[in-house]
């Protein structure tokens, strides 16, 4: 419920942090990717955002760097971060590309969940839709009357590969 204090990276002060873990070879992450843009492009605040691409143990340099990869690094103010052995999002709790977490600026986490409607399909959805909403609630939103872990957001399933399969 709380950023992982363990984590190589850097919370934001004073506004959101939003966390997109991916897997490179994944065909499902561009949706998840153009789904990422949308919600940013929608949001009253911006939060502070990472997209972590997983690179297995034992694969050669530059694997992870795919056009997703350059997808990712081509959106707004989004720092793409390679993730070694899935470190991070172990620390997430991840386990499946396309999982988005997101944390009000205290650290709380607002957010877990998919922000496509189905596998590799672009469009609106529930969880793109909760995301900007609780982005749009500016940056110490919380999530108002729901218990943390219980938002609509929560309830979103993750549509892409495992995120520890090559």
């Amino acid at each position: 419920m709380r950023w992982p204090a363990d984590s190589a990276l850097v919370r934001a002060q004073g506004q959101p942090t939003l966390v997109l873990l991916a897997h490179p070879q994944c065909s499902c992450t561009r949706a998840s990717l153009d789904e990422l843009g949308e919600a940013l492009a929608r949001a009253g605040t911006r939060p502070k955002t990472y997209v972590l691409f997983l690179k297995p143990e034992g694969v050669s340099n530059g694997w992870e760097e795919t056009d997703s990869w350059r997808v990712a690094a081509a959106l707004p103010d989004v720092t793409v971060v390679r993730d070694d052995s899935g470190r991070e999002a172990s620390r997430f709790g991840a386990a499946t590309s396309g999982q988005t977490v997101l944390y009000d600026a205290d650290g709380t986490l607002l957010f877990s969940g998919g922000i496509t409607a189905a596998r590799g399909h672009s469009g609106d959805n529930a969880g793109r839709s909760e995301l900007v909403s609780l982005l749009n609630r500016g940056p110490s939103a919380r999530a108002g009357s729901l218990n943390p872990g219980q938002s609509d957001g929560d309830a979103t399933s993750v549509f892409g590969c495992s995120l520890f399969g090559t």
